[in-house]
């Protein structure tokens, strides 16, 4: 026991240190110059290339071990990189660092009463701790994202990853260091041990906020434990409701796209609903089936074709982030809205729909993070919303909603400019 408590202080102690190295980092972070820090990610993204055949021989070790303990495809399609995926890596940090720096920004600004001038102006966070599973990409994202808005970060991979996770972080430090970014501003835990998660999570005063990315029982986790502000969600439990007046073509390209794309990423649909008075759900069913997809069905979902199979209570709650959908005839829009509002996890809804005013309904009263009308839910993603690249999708009400990148990685502060006044 005195063993394990001697351990836990060690890692303990560590976190504190690269925290506060992190601290320092960030306020010489905090002097550079918008133009300083986009030229250093651009180096980034050279060093991340001319890296890549040692990056992709390091996840390629990363993919055979989750093989062999048997992760799900869906999570070796979020580990696995290729040339491709590591290029679009690397044009993501470029695009970050084309992006207006929200640092130093004016919010707005007013006279008071006494004459003084009152201004709302863009900062830095701090120190922002990222907690994450499986997706090498999050290191090369949460780096960029941190370092263009100003932000050191303290980077927390999972073990799936832990050698793609390392090699670039390495590729990138080395990019960013050449440009007179301290190596410290960009951090990566050096260890796996779980008690360096508790440590970060404790670290208040050190670490100014924490993002999680992963299962629902790490942000669950990080979402009890904090003593740290957490920007989270924990499920992309996204719907699709084909109302009656939608489009049948595009109800039906919009529902494969939304599940089939991409099963493994949070804004893929789990499930589906679709109005009684729509003529054709037996063809959109059907091409969902038809591409591989299980379908689990209440009774009149199962009724339009024998090939769906029985739903139980619990698929209606289900993040799937496989090719397995849930699938529900509801009477009409309100029906439609009470299910969502019941069921969804508030990260991604969707309408199609040629009626514009069911849909502004839609989109008015859904109470969700991302609202869409006649889109695939797939494009919940900060890059398609020109944001560069996101930190995560945050479905809570406080400080940032959505694609979380540059401006929610700031806070702001007041600058009140005076004459002389002195208050009576």
């Amino acid at each position: 026991m005195a063993h394990a408590l001697q351990n836990t202080a060690d890692v303990t102690a560590m976190v504190e240190d690269l925290a506060r190295a992190g601290r320092r980092a960030q306020r010489k972070l905090a002097r550079m110059s918008d133009a300083d820090k986009a030229r250093a990610l651009r180096s980034a993204a050279v060093a991340l290339r001319a890296h890549a055949p040692d990056i992709l021989a390091e996840n390629a070790k990363d993919v055979a071990a989750g093989q062999a303990s048997g992760l799900t495809g869906a999570m070796l399609d979020r580990l696995r990189l290729d040339k491709d995926r590591l290029e679009g890596v690397a044009q993501a940090i470029e695009n970050v660092a084309g992006l207006p720096d929200p640092v130093g920004q004016v919010i707005d600004r007013s006279i008071a009463p006494g004459g003084m001038e009152l201004i709302r102006r863009r900062i830095p966070i701090g120190l922002i701790g990222i907690i994450y599973e499986s997706r090498p990409n999050v290191t090369a994202d949460a780096a960029a994202l941190c370092l263009r808005s100003g932000n050191a970060a303290l980077l927390r991979g999972g073990s799936e990853a832990v050698h793609s996770n390392r090699a670039i972080h390495a590729a990138m430090v080395e990019g960013l260091v050449a440009e007179g970014v301290p190596a410290e501003a960009i951090q990566l835990m050096p260890t796996q041990d779980r008690e360096a998660v508790g440590a970060m999570l404790k670290a208040a005063g050190l670490i100014d906020m924490i993002v999680p990315r992963g299962g629902k029982g790490l942000v669950a986790r990080v979402q009890n434990d904090a003593r740290v502000p957490v920007l989270a969600h924990l499920d992309g439990i996204c719907h699709t409701y084909v109302h009656s007046a939608a489009d049948p073509e595009m109800a039906r390209d919009i529902a494969v796209n939304a599940k089939m794309r991409r099963t493994g990423i949070c804004g893929a649909m789990e499930t589906l609903l679709l109005d009684a008075a729509f003529p054709a759900s037996g063809d959109v069913v059907g091409a969902l089936l038809d591409a591989g997809c299980e379908l689990r069905g209440d009774g009149r979902a199962q009724a339009l074709d024998t090939r769906i199979l029985p739903a139980s209570a619990n698929d209606w709650d289900t993040e799937y982030l496989d090719t397995i959908l849930s699938v529900a005839v509801v009477d009409d829009l309100d029906a439609a809205m009470e299910h969502i509002a019941r069921h969804s996890s508030h990260h991604t809804d969707a309408i199609v729909t040629s009626d514009d005013a069911a849909a502004a309904r839609f989109l008015d009263e859904v109470d969700s993070a991302i609202v869409m009308h006649n889109a695939s839910t797939q494009y919940a993603d900060g890059g398609e919303f020109g944001l560069g690249a996101e930190i995560g999708i945050a479905t809570g009400r406080l400080h940032a909603r959505g694609p979380v990148a540059l401006e929610g990685l700031t806070t702001y502060k007041w600058q009140v400019l005076g004459t002389g006044q002195a208050r009576p």
